[in-house]
């Protein structure tokens, strides 16, 4: 099935620019869920973008998803217990103070949450194709502006 080319003119009115920011997201999202959804550990993307937090923050709590991601607490614990029971996740009691619990990728934690970056990375390089790095470059400018203004932060 062909898919329809919209041709047209665009007038760079403040709606039309944030409804291609979202176009973009959703094809990029559903792109991205259907890879999560094939790959081997079936993960979905919460799971996916937990995964990706413990690579980057090993020992981190839930606690400190839960302020990163924004969710509830109830709805990540969750999700951490399945990651755990699906042995992606390891938890480990801090022995000081034993409420405190921080989260580890397992081996296979590592395996998925590398083998889901190689996907996002090939399809995020087939939609920057043909976009030179100066291009990029001032894309993520303009971007940090846009994120700016609706008073989000720049770290993602």
């Amino acid at each position: 099935m062909r898919k329809s080319v919209d041709h047209v003119k665009h007038r760079g009115e403040p709606d039309e620019v944030l409804e291609a920011v979202h176009a973009v997201m959703h094809a990029y999202r559903s792109q991205q869920f259907r890879v999560l959804r094939d790959a081997e550990h079936g993960a979905t993307h919460m799971e996916g973008r937990a995964l990706g937090f413990f690579a980057r923050h090993p020992g981190a709590t839930l606690s400190e998803l839960v302020a990163h991601a924004g969710r509830d607490k109830g709805q990540l614990a969750r999700l951490v217990g399945g990651l755990r029971e699906r042995g992606l996740l390891d938890a480990r009691v801090d022995e000081s103070d034993r409420r405190n619990v921080s989260l580890h990728l397992t081996a296979a934690g590592q395996e998925a949450q590398q083998a889901l970056r190689r996907e996002g990375r090939k399809i995020a390089s087939a939609a920057l194709r043909g976009f030179s790095e100066q291009e990029r470059h001032h894309l993520l400018e303009l971007l940090a502006r846009l994120r700016a203004n609706l008073g989000g932060s720049e770290e993602g």
